[in-house]
């Protein structure tokens, strides 16, 4: 396949009505579109439309993937739920990430290229759906996400040893953050050190949030209700962010990027250990597998003799792949027992001869290489 592009939109707030969905008919006529969405991919061309506009229009998602490396995914937030300003303070060093606002809405807009694009084929369907919950804690008050964008800039070396960490960590983690930095191909190593520590603030538990629920007023409950009841997409995640707000900050210390650093690199170290011990163990159980197989395999030539001559010369006479490759594993076989038993000299006599006779069967001859008893 040459090239391969995938864009997905959703719309979460607001469906599309059937006035959007024939604007956007207009830009596509082969995407799918739903009430909430817009997908296509595209092996020839590309979208007619600006992702930047129909994010500003109608959708509060995007994502694209290029078979090239080029990953983007853009979410669209009411600004009373983020400004700009929040985001400051892990983006400054990054060119790949814009924010901007329009209208009532701040949009932030990653696209990030891999250099060495590889791996498994990946048509794009997958992501979105995992990466959405994102958008939900952003508004809830979780900024860990553009912490993993600031990891970025730790990764390509934007950013002293001495500067200080934006959030006391990242742990713990959720499917959707580990989804993101994989998208973005984020270092695992550094990943892992941002996540060994956390605020503990990020997570609500059940105990905690029915204490907080409790304590709100009456007449405050019924509106949060009315609120839902109508449709309001946002009452969860407000709550969740007035409950955060109301808690104490935990006391947690933040890191150096030298000391994230030097941290990552012990993991990438330890998994690179414990990588190349699995890979020797493996190795070891392989080599005692085939040991055990080539002892099933002598123990039955000895009891065969030289019956299993005259079947290697069947299998020669086949003149055909497998024929051969049998014939060859045979006689590898017979010079293990050779070799093991003391028979050297008679092996290398009968291996010259079926040499000798079927020296134009060079095929056969080629998987000969390798078999001979000094």
């Amino acid at each position: 396949m040459g090239e391969y592009q995938y864009y997905e939109f959703q719309a979460i707030d607001r469906p599309l009505d059937n006035a959007a969905q024939q604007a956007l008919r207009s830009i596509s006529s082969r995407a799918r579109i739903t009430a909430t969405s817009f997908t296509n991919h595209y092996e020839w061309g590309d979208l007619k439309g600006d992702p930047r506009k129909l994010m500003e229009q109608w959708f509060d998602l995007h994502l694209y993937l290029a078979n090239w490396g080029m990953r983007r995914l853009a979410m669209k937030v009411p600004t009373r739920f983020l400004k700009r300003a929040d985001t400051t303070p892990f983006l400054r060093e990054l060119d790949w990430v814009e924010v901007w606002t329009s209208g009532d809405n701040v949009i932030v807009d990653i696209h990030r290229s891999e250099e060495e694009p590889g791996g498994d084929w990946d048509d794009g369907s997958r992501w979105l759906a995992m990466l959405a919950p994102l958008r939900a804690d952003v508004i809830s008050g979780d900024l860990r996400l553009f912490y993993l964008l600031w990891l970025t800039a730790v990764q390509d070396e934007l950013v002293s040893d001495n500067e200080i960490e934006p959030l006391p960590g990242i742990a713990p983690m959720n499917e959707a953050l580990e989804a993101f930095a994989k998208f973005f191909d984020i270092d695992r190593g550094l990943v892992k050190a941002a996540a060994e520590t956390g605020a503990d603030d990020v997570t609500i538990s059940k105990d905690s949030l029915s204490e907080a629920l409790a304590a709100i007023p009456e007449e405050e409950k019924t509106q949060i209700l009315l609120r839902l009841v109508e449709g309001n997409v946002h009452v969860a995640a407000e709550l969740k962010s007035r409950i955060r707000n109301e808690r104490p900050s935990p006391c947690v210390p933040h890191r150096t990027v030298g000391a994230l650093r030097a941290r990552a690199r012990e993991i990438r170290e330890a998994e690179e250990r414990a990588e190349a011990e699995r890979r020797e163990a493996e190795r070891r159980r392989r080599a005692k597998e085939a040991e055990r197989a080539l002892r099933a395999r002598l123990n039955v030539l000895k009891q065969r003799g030289t019956s299993v001559w005259r079947e290697i010369e069947q299998e020669i006479e086949r003149r055909n792949a497998s024929g051969y490759d049998k014939a060859a594993s045979l006689l590898s076989d017979l010079q293990a027992l050779a070799i093991e038993e003391g028979g050297r000299d008679e092996f290398a006599r009968r291996l010259a001869s079926i040499r000798t006779r079927h020296q134009k069967k060079g095929k056969f001859i080629e998987r000969l290489r390798g078999l001979t008893v000094r």
